[in-house]
């Protein structure tokens, strides 16, 4: 067996086998089989696909290229969350202290933002000190002890993973929907998740635009999922505007912890209380749903969530006087007001737009290894179905390296539809597929 003949099967529309596969995977994680190979195959995947078996042989071999967690010991019931990533989502922050506070062990492993797309990891890394970067036995500790941990991947878990994703980065092959269901269960089944929710987003600003290929994704981990004694349910969500009013690392972060406070934008708490109701009912510590949402409101007033919060900043080495004294956080460089060009109310905002300009102004990355501005960032003031007036803020922003604003103002405003009628209202929560 050699590498070219499984490039050359798959690109021809076989199906792989597990002998195959494996000695694939074994030889790129131990760097006996170069990048360009890989890569090549991860390109015949993108075009021909896999079947499910394959799939499930792909997810099987990134698990068993390293170690794995077993909660079973754990008195209480582990189930994570996973977003498929979008603009403005930092859910991740509020939901996993809120879940805990519940009752509930959330062992949670994310990822970083690329392009468009904001990532967990570099939103909770905006908390000075706050690391991210624990090892297996560290996180074990940490769940056990508290009930919750939010961690990126380790060297440990699931390093195929790791090696893999970052060259999909490289080669335009990350939209592929097995690479994708291979990627996302992998890490989860690895990291000691008994349950898992989903939320797929759909919309102009997610990973998979259009409703019909975010369902197609969902229901693949689903069904691979099975397979694995993985209970998983998803939630698909809109991803056309941004998600509450805030784009950007320290500013998501910020947002979140006003949500924690009880302070929060009503579509990020929607969007964390239905997932974070599910995740409750997967773990059998609520009847249904309805209970699991009144459950976490309850929470969230108490303040046993955001003390929760607390507790996880603390223990994981971050700075709790930004969180306490959110004012003290260090300034941009530079800070600008963007007013509406016109009358009328706001039909749409493009949340791939704002993305997109939120990384070029230094809150995002282009590929992996590029460093990020954790205080730039956009504060949207108004959002869809607001009417603004002419010369009224519809924006701030935040950042540091030189950037013409002008050509900012030009870029944000065409991302902006406004309209003199009234814009038809649709569903945040968009379907649940189970």
């Amino acid at each position: 067996m050699n590498v070219e003949q499984v490039i050359t099967r798959k690109r021809n529309g076989n199906e792989l086998s597990e002998q195959e596969l494996q000695f694939v995977i074994t030889g790129f994680v131990s760097s006996e089989t170069p990048d360009y190979q890989m890569a090549a195959l991860l390109m015949a995947i993108y075009f021909q696909g896999m079947t499910d078996e394959e799939t499930f042989l792909l997810t099987k071999l990134m698990v068993e290229s390293g170690k794995t967690v077993d909660f079973s010991q754990l008195d209480k019931f582990p189930v994570d969350k996973h977003s498929t990533g979008g603009v403005g989502d930092k859910v991740s922050i509020i939901l996993a202290p809120l879940v805990a506070a519940a009752g509930v062990a959330v062992p949670m492993m994310s990822g970083r933002g690329l392009g468009h797309s904001g990532g967990t990891l570099d939103k909770l890394e905006a908390i000075p000190g706050f690391r991210t970067r624990l090892s297996l036995s560290e996180y074990v500790n940490q769940v056990e002890k508290i009930g919750v941990a939010m961690i990126g991947q380790t060297d440990e878990i699931v390093p195929a993973d790791r090696k893999i994703y970052a060259l999909r980065d490289q080669t335009g092959t990350v939209p592929s929907i097995p690479l994708v269901v291979a990627s996302i269960l992998s890490k989860k089944i690895a990291e000691g998740t008994r349950a898992l929710v989903l939320d797929v987003k759909a919309g102009k600003g997610a990973f998979f635009t259009s409703q019909a290929k975010a369902q197609t994704l969902a229901e693949m981990i689903i069904s691979i999922s099975e397979k694995f004694d993985l209970r998983t349910t998803a939630l698909m969500t809109a991803m056309d505007q941004p998600l509450g009013f805030t784009v950007g690392n320290w500013l998501e972060t910020r947002e979140a912890i006003d949500t924690l406070k009880g302070n929060g934008p009503k579509d990020v708490l929607e969007v964390t209380l239905a997932l974070g109701a599910e995740m409750l009912f997967q773990a059998g510590v609520v009847e249904d749903i309805n209970s699991g949402q009144q459950k976490l409101g309850e929470l969230l007033e108490s303040g046993k969530a955001y003390d929760k919060f607390l507790e996880l900043v603390k223990i994981q080495g971050g700075d709790l006087s930004v969180i306490k004294n959110p004012d003290s956080y260090p300034k941009s460089r530079y800070h600008h007001v963007i007013n509406s060009e016109k009358n009328g109310y706001i039909h749409s905002i493009d949340a791939l737009s704002i993305g997109l300009l939120a990384m070029e102004i230094g809150a995002g990355r282009k590929k992996i290894t590029d460093q990020i501005d954790y205080g730039a960032g956009i504060v949207l003031r108004k959002k869809v179905g607001d009417y603004i007036s002419k010369g009224e803020p519809i924006a701030e922003v935040f950042y540091s390296k030189k950037f013409d604003f002008e050509h900012l103002r030009m870029k944000f405003n065409e991302a902006i539809d406004i309209k003199n009628d009234t814009p038809p209202m649709s569903p945040l929560i968009l379907k649940y597929i189970n």
